[in-house]
């Protein structure tokens, strides 16, 4: 089983900037789709589509410091369809908007001398183990009731 799931994992780092339904990958997987979330979630800790989007803001973060593309430009090409969804989910994960983020990576800020890039990267790494909706209702201090409690 753990090598069907890595051959949707696979597929997803590849080409995350696609539209990965989890029928989709279960398909690719070759198993329903119950099966395949419940069992993506047990072997990497993460749903699927918070593992896709750990990988699009991880290739956000590299376009941002690598390329001259525009901020705008680098969320099509990521996978996002809106702009506005794009920043606000970005905030979210790195707690800092794009173009901030830039500024700091081109001017050095942040940058640790004698440590290995691969380990400042894994340092990085979208952390996704709440659900990005429910790490803005923390943060933000919702005043939304959940459908099974009474209000005072």
């Amino acid at each position: 089983m753990l090598r069907r799931l890595l051959r949707a994992k696979d597929r997803m780092d590849v080409a995350s900037q696609e539209n990965w339904p989890v029928k989709r990958l279960a398909q690719v997987s070759g198993v329903s789709e119950a099966h395949f979330a419940r069992a993506f979630r047990q072997a990497f800790g993460v749903p699927p589509h918070r593992y896709l989007l750990s990988r699009r803001v991880e290739r956000a973060i590299a376009l941002l410091r690598e390329t001259e593309l525009s901020v705008t430009e680098i969320a099509f090409a990521t996978g996002w369809s809106s702009l506005g969804t794009f920043g606000r989910t970005f905030r979210d994960v790195t707690g800092r908007n794009p173009s901030d983020l830039r500024d700091n990576l081109r001017h050095g800020q942040g940058e640790q001398v004698g440590v290995p890039q691969c380990y400042l990267r894994a340092s990085r790494r979208p952390d996704l183990k709440i659900a990005v909706s429910e790490k803005r209702r923390r943060e933000g201090g919702s005043t939304r009731v959940p459908n099974n409690q009474e209000v005072p």
